[in-house]
């Protein structure tokens, strides 16, 4: 990979419109570039895959529903967990949220966010940082979002957990999973369902339904007790 995180995603990538949310461009790859193999919904190899490098099911729905319900998000503080392109931060921020700070592991992944935070005109509300929060709540955030993050059991488990203390920190909680077998299902209540077109060589076929998911917040606000 080359030393500047910005020229490798400029040199791999292509800016174009995302399948279920053309409002919205992205840089991404035509093909995957082989740093990861797919086996189950499980993600197996050395590297880090290359999650900024396309638009995926679960973040592709969630920007969909934010555009779509601009009153879900709009004026809100948002922190955008595991963004990898940076997609539904920047459907956030299009949505009219006051800021979005997206996180990820990945530096490279940062550098496509503020590559398309830019080609979306929303550079100036949209943070990109390489960041774990997944120890901590979001405290200081009125809106918790996460596109296609429980895609592996460690994954899952991190995420669930930092959720829910997000959740009973007063932060609300959208998710957004195309039907992934790690996401305890349990524990949300459906928002929406939509038909993502994906692409075959991904996900093994060309539309996944995928759902939006809210998890409630504070017992005595919709949580179950002893959740």
């Amino acid at each position: 990979m080359e030393a500047d995180p910005i020229a490798f995603v400029t040199d791999n990538t292509e800016l174009a419109p995302v399948a279920f949310v053309p409002e919205l461009r992205l840089r991404q790859a035509g093909e995957p570039i082989g740093l990861w193999e797919l086996s189950e919904g499980e993600y197996h190899s050395e590297q880090p895959p290359p999650f900024w490098a396309f638009a995926w099911a679960g973040g592709q729905a969630l920007a969909r529903y934010l555009l779509d319900h601009p009153e879900s998000v709009a004026g809100l503080r948002v922190l955008d967990v595991a963004t990898g392109s940076g997609l539904v931060a920047i459907a956030a921020a299009r949505s009219g949220a006051a800021h979005v700070r997206a996180v990820d592991i990945d530096p490279v992944a940062v550098a496509a966010v503020g590559c398309n935070a830019e080609a979306n005109g929303v550079a100036d509300r949209v943070e990109g940082a390489v960041e774990d929060v997944l120890d901590g709540d979001a405290d200081g955030f009125d809106l918790v979002l996460a596109g296609d993050a429980f895609y592996s059991k460690a994954m899952s488990d991190r995420m669930t957990d930092f959720l829910r203390r997000a959740a009973r920190h007063g932060a609300r909680v959208l998710a957004g999973d195309p039907e992934r077998k790690f996401l305890r299902r349990e524990l949300f209540r459906l928002a929406a369902g939509y038909e993502v077109p994906v692409p075959k060589v991904l996900e093994g076929v060309r539309v996944r339904r995928t759902s939006i998911w809210e998890l409630p917040g504070r017992t005595g606000q919709g949580e179950r007790p002893g959740r």
